[in-house]
């Protein structure tokens, strides 16, 4: 029996077979593959593109989940294209801000799916991909997804006029004010070290209170202990 993956693999291949056997070798392309010449190759991304975006916008979670593992491969391959972006960012809202509803009720809230997109993003890098992590962090209420986002903004290290790191204090701050979560702490806490290492040991105020607060708040004490070395370290950085 033919997984969903498989066998949107299989269709695919099926598409692609006849146009690349029609097609005709130009002089001068290289090929990017054994016996595929680059008009190949162009098409056979942008099929697989197609398929992408078509799974990440149907209804079910597990197609979504297909995509994201499509999009994982296309990465891995140097595939960092806006397609593949515009996907990524199109399934970090999927339940929140892109929301479908039955009789009133919410039924696309995939938090796995968002935190797969959000760990993605921070593969990808690019300034739209940290612009889309910030806003992740911003609007989620799930801390599964929102402890991935802010991960990525350390792993990425970009905090132009402070906007990243302000952003995760505050999130952590809106959480240790209601339910504090000791995961997604230390996904600050490291990541505040990470982006005050790649900006010459710059950290804002906001992120020193939020290291503080954790310090001295309602968190395990591996987890304290964890803030107050990051805050000894980072005291020797200045």
């Amino acid at each position: 029996m033919l997984t969903p993956k498989r066998f949107i693999l299989v269709a695919a291949i099926f598409a692609v077979l006849p146009v690349m056997v029609m097609a005709q070798t130009r002089p001068g392309l290289t090929p990017s593959a054994p016996g595929m010449t680059v008009e190949q190759s162009y098409l056979q991304e942008s099929i697989e593109l197609m398929i992408i975006r078509e799974q990440a916008r149907a209804e079910g979670r597990d197609m979504k989940m297909v995509a994201l593992q499509f999009i994982g491969d296309a990465i891995e391959r140097g595939n960092r294209s806006d397609e593949i972006r515009q996907t990524l960012e199109f399934l970090a809202m999927e339940g929140v801000m892109n929301v479908a509803r039955e009789n009133g009720r919410v039924v696309n809230n995939f938090p796995d799916v968002r935190r797969q997109a959000a760990t993605y993003l921070g593969v990808l890098g690019t300034p739209e991909a940290v612009n889309a992590l910030i806003r992740m962090v911003s609007v989620d209420n799930e801390p599964m997804v929102i402890t991935e986002a802010v991960r990525s903004l350390g792993l990425i290290g970009s905090n132009n006029n402070d906007e990243a790191v302000n952003t995760i204090a505050w999130t952590v701050n809106r959480f240790n004010n209601l339910n504090p979560d000791n995961l997604l702490a230390l996904s600050a806490i490291e990541a505040f070290e990470r982006l005050s290492a790649a900006n010459d040991g710059h950290l804002s105020h906001a992120a020193v209170q939020t290291l503080i607060r954790i310090a001295e708040g309602s968190y395990i004490r591996p987890v304290q202990e964890r803030a107050r070395l990051a805050l000894s370290e980072l005291r020797g950085l200045n």
